[in-house]
């Protein structure tokens, strides 16, 4: 059962949550509106339209900085109470520091949960409607790339001819048991070309002792035939690495389908593990701001523990990226990638925690 002391101390947390998410939400939204208007410029297009893709795009975005959010949130939150003296006043009444702690702990832990469950797939909707919407204004609207359960699909267009491309697998520059059927623009099938390997580590692709088919007649070359697209390796990992656009559970079908593509699905589970993470990351950043704010030494001003707060966020941003980057180019494991920076953390904020209630 909540007591007094547990619903002031939570409606304090949330409305100041509330206030600094909303202030960076609108600088998320005034941010994207400079980029929308510049991608936009030479666009005929009605002149709202860069403020709705601004809004649709600024959920997700916010949601990549709720770390920082809770960390800041958690700054501003016993900046009030030690500058309100409630502090002192809930030691009184036999509150302790650790207690505080615990209870912004938890909560925080339940929001994290909210906000996986809740906002995170709202926003991917959000952003996959704003991919969607931005991309029928983009040149690129004309190459298009999927994944299933048969394999690589991708759709490509020249000068001359509309490519429709299948692969079983792929294994970093080579595609295999690839079909292609190139058709003239009013789509009439000009050949089809069938090949076990081909080499697309550039746009110009070496097929391998390629079968030809045209005219129906079929023939087999034990030579190498070039072919001009607008894919290469590069350009299709990228396709595929918009994973905010994605549910949890459309996520995992990803996962699958890039398994029985052959292709590493190592990103796709770095991005599941941080969103499971998420909850206890957010929770973690609260620990480590609540406990930055309690050991302030009272003749130094209350405002550079606050910068040391956001300094240290940035301290983590920053760690945090380098071991997602080497999970993401395989240098070491996913799991390593993501769960190490949370363990060092913890490690950190358990040693913060000593003694704490003298303070």
């Amino acid at each position: 059962m909540l007591k007094t002391y547990h619903l002031y101390i939570l409606h304090k947390f949330l409305k100041l949550f509330l206030i600094v998410s909303l202030v960076f939400l609108s600088l998320t939204i005034i941010l994207n509106i400079f980029e929308e208007i510049s991608f936009f410029k030479n666009i005929d297009v009605i002149s709202i339209m860069p403020y709705f893709l601004s809004l649709l795009n600024a959920p997700i975005s916010l949601f990549e900085i709720f770390p920082f959010v809770f960390l800041i949130t958690t700054l501003f939150f016993f900046y009030e109470i030690i500058k309100n003296d409630e502090l002192t006043l809930f030691k009184n009444i036999g509150i302790s520091n650790f207690k505080i702690i615990t209870i912004l702990f938890f909560f925080t832990v339940i929001m994290g949960l909210f906000i996986i469950i809740i906002y995170y797939n709202f926003s991917s909707k959000l952003k996959f409607a704003y991919t969607d919407i931005k991309n029928s204004y983009s040149n690129d609207n004309k190459y298009l790339a999927v994944v299933n359960d048969s394999g690589l699909w991708l759709k490509d267009e020249t000068n001359s001819s509309i490519l429709i491309i299948k692969s079983t697998s792929m294994n970093d520059n080579f595609l295999s048991q690839v079909v292609i059927n190139e058709f003239d623009l009013d789509f009439r099938l000009k050949r089809t070309l069938i090949s076990e390997k081909v080499d697309i580590s550039n746009k110009i692709w070496i097929l391998y002792n390629p079968i030809v088919s045209q005219n129906n007649n079929s023939k087999s070359s034990e030579e190498i035939i070039k072919f001009t697209t607008n894919f290469d390796s590069e350009k299709i990992k990228k396709l595929f690495s918009n994973f905010s656009t994605l549910g949890v559970m459309e996520l995992f079908d990803l996962k699958k389908d890039y398994e029985n593509l052959g292709y590493s699905s190592d990103e796709i589970k770095i991005h599941i593990y941080k969103l499971f993470l998420s909850p206890y990351l957010f929770a973690l950043m609260t620990l480590l701001s609540a406990i930055i704010m309690i050991n302030i030494k009272r003749n130094n001003s209350i405002f550079f523990n606050i910068i040391v707060g956001i300094f240290t966020s940035v301290i983590i941003y920053y760690f945090n990226f380098i071991f997602i980057s080497l999970g993401n180019t395989g240098k070491i494991p996913p799991d390593i990638s993501v769960f190490l920076p949370a363990l060092f953390i913890t490690i950190i904020s358990l040693i913060g925690l000593v003694r704490i209630n003298e303070k």
